[in-house]
C-alpha cells in the first residue's frame, strides 16, 4: 500500500489520470450496481414479476430506511479503520464487496413466483446488497474526502469518482437488455475486483497513528450534526436529492406508459448518463469561474426547466424525450460533482478533518438513501392510490404519473434552489 504524502509533505492529489483511475476506479462498480438496485428493481419486481406496487413500495421503504439508518454507524467504524491504516480499510472494503456481488446475484434471480415469497426474498437480499454497497461506498468516499485540497482539487477528486461512476451507470443501462442479469452480475464481480485492486495504490493522506478506541471515543455518532455548515448543506442536499430520486424511481414507468416507448428505454438511459459524463468537464470549468455553489444553483434551475417541458410530452414523443434526457443529464453532472466537493470542504475546514470523514460521509449517505427510500416508499403507493398501475393507459392514471414524474421534482428543485441561495450563498461565513 503506497502512502504518497504525510501531513504537510506537499500535494497528495496531483490530478493526473493515474491518480484519477486509482482512486476513482471503484466508482464504476458501485454505480453499476446502484442503477439496478434503485431504478431497475422497482420495475423488475413490479412489472416483470407482478408484485403489487403498494406492497413493493412498503418493502423498498423499509429496506432502504434500515440501510440509511446504519450508515452513520458505518461511518464511525470506517473512521476507526482509516485511522489504523489504509490497508485495513481496503481489506474490509474487499470483504463487503464480495457480499455485495453475492447479494446482487441473488436479488435478481429469485427462485419464487408468488408475491409473498418474492417480497420476502427481495427484502432479505436487498438489505444485504445495500449493506455491502454502504460499507464499500463509505470507505471510498471517506478516502477521497481525506485528501482535501482547494475547491478545484476537491472538484477534480469527486469528478474522477463520479465520472467513472457514470461509465458504470452507462454499462448498467445496456447490459441487462443485452445479456440479462446473469451477465450483469458477472460484470459487477469483475469490475469490483479491478476497482479494489486500483484502490490499493490510490493517493492517501497519512495521518498520525491513533488507536481504534481513541478514534471511536473522540466524537459521538451525531458529532457531524453539530457543524452548522454541514447541517445547512445537508438540508439543501436532502431536498434536492428527493427531487432527483422521484423521477429516478418512476422513469421506466413514464417511458413505457406515458411515452409508450419501452423499446427506447436503454437508449434514453444511455443518453442521460452519457450527457452527464460529457458535461462534467464543463461544470468543472464553471466551478473554476463561478464557484461551487453558484454552479450548483444554475444546474438546479436547468433541471426545473427541462422537467417542466417533459410534462408536456405524450405517446410517441421519442425525439423530444431524448432531448430531455440529454439536458437533464447535463444538469445531473453538477449534482454529482458539486455537493461532494462542498462536503469535502466542510470537513476540511471543520474539526473533523483527518478523523471524522467517515462520520460525515455516513450521515451524507443516510440523506442520500433517505431520499431514495421516500421516493419509492411514498411515490409508488401514492400512484397506486390515484389509480395508476404498470401498463395503465387511461387519462387519469397517466396524468397522475406525469404529475409525480415531472411536477413534483420541479417543485422540490425550486425549494432546494431557494435554500441554496438563502442559507448557503448568502451566508459565506458558514459556507466553505
Amino acid at each position: 500500500m503506497s502512502v504518497l504524502a504525510a501531513p504537510g509533505a506537499g500535494p497528495i492529489w496531483r490530478g493526473g489520470w493515474r491518480d484519477g483511475l486509482r482512486y476513482g476506479g471503484l466508482g464504476l462498480p458501485l454505480s453499476f450496481v446502484a442503477l439496478p438496485l434503485y431504478v431497475v428493481l422497482p420495475d423488475h419486481y413490479g412489472a416483470a414479476l407482478g408484485v403489487p406496487l403498494g406492497w413493493l413500495g412498503a418493502v423498498l421503504l423499509g429496506a432502504r430506511l434500515l440501510d440509511a439508518w446504519v450508515d452513520p454507524w458505518i461511518g464511525r467504524r470506517v473512521d476507526a479503520l482509516l485511522a489504523h491504516s489504509a490497508r485495513r480499510a481496503w481489506t474490509v472494503a474487499a470483504a463487503f464487496g464480495a457480499l455485495l456481488a453475492i447479494a446482487f446475484t441473488a436479488l435478481f434471480h429469485p427462485p419464487f413466483t408468488r408475491a409473498p415469497a418474492l417480497l420476502a426474498w427481495c427484502a432479505v437480499w436487498l438489505v444485504l446488497a445495500c449493506l455491502g454497497y454502504s460499507v464499500v461506498g463509505v470507505i471510498h468516499q471517506a478516502w477521497g474526502a481525506r485528501l482535501g485540497g482547494s475547491e478545484r482539487q476537491r472538484s477534480s477528486i469527486v469528478a474522477w469518482r463520479e465520472g467513472l461512476a457514470l461509465a458504470g451507470v452507462l454499462l448498467a443501462s445496456v447490459l441487462p437488455g443485452l445479456g440479462g442479469f446473469g451477465l450483469s452480475a458477472a460484470v459487477l464481480a469483475t469490475t469490483l475486483v479491478l476497482g479494489l485492486a486500483l484502490l490499493r495504490s490510490a493517493p492517501w493522506r497519512a495521518e498520525p497513528r491513533a488507536s481504534t478506541a481513541s478514534i471511536a471515543a473522540s466524537a459521538g455518532l451525531s458529532a457531524p450534526l453539530s457543524d452548522l455548515a454541514f447541517r445547512r448543506l445537508l438540508a439543501i442536499y436532502l431536498v434536492n436529492g428527493i427531487a432527483s430520486a422521484v423521477p429516478a424511481t418512476l422513469v421506466l414507468f413514464f417511458v413505457r406508459d406515458r411515452l409508450q416507448a419501452a423499446a427506447f428505454a436503454p437508449f434514453f438511459l444511455a443518453a442521460y448518463f452519457a450527457a452527464a459524463a460529457l458535461a462534467m468537464p464543463l461544470w468543472l470549468r464553471a466551478v473554476g469561474r463561478f464557484g461551487l455553489a453558484r454552479s450548483w444553483l444554475a444546474a438546479m434551475l436547468l433541471s426545473v426547466g427541462v422537467f417542466a417541458g417533459a410534462g408536456l410530452l405524450g405517446s410517441g414523443d421519442v425525439a423530444a424525450y431524448a432531448a430531455v434526457c440529454v439536458a437533464s443529464g447535463a444538469a445531473l453532472a453538477a449534482d454529482l460533482v458539486v455537493p461532494g466537493a462542498l462536503l469535502a470542504g466542510v470537513i476540511q475546514r471543520g474539526a473533523g478533518a483527518g478523523r471524522m470523514e467517515g462520520a460525515f460521509v455516513g450521515w451524507w449517505n443516510f440523506a442520500t438513501k433517505l431520499n431514495l427510500a421516500l421516493a419509492a416508499g411514498l411515490a409508488l403507493p401514492a400512484l397506486q392510490a390515484f389509480g395508476y398501475a404498470p401498463g395503465a393507459r387511461d387519462a387519469a392514471a397517466l396524468q397522475a404519473l406525469t404529475l409525480a414524474y415531472c411536477a413534483l421534482p420541479c417543485a422540490l428543485k425550486l425549494i432546494a434552489a431557494a435554500l441554496l441561495h438563502r442559507i448557503w450563498i448568502s451566508n459565506p461565513d458558514t459556507a466553505p
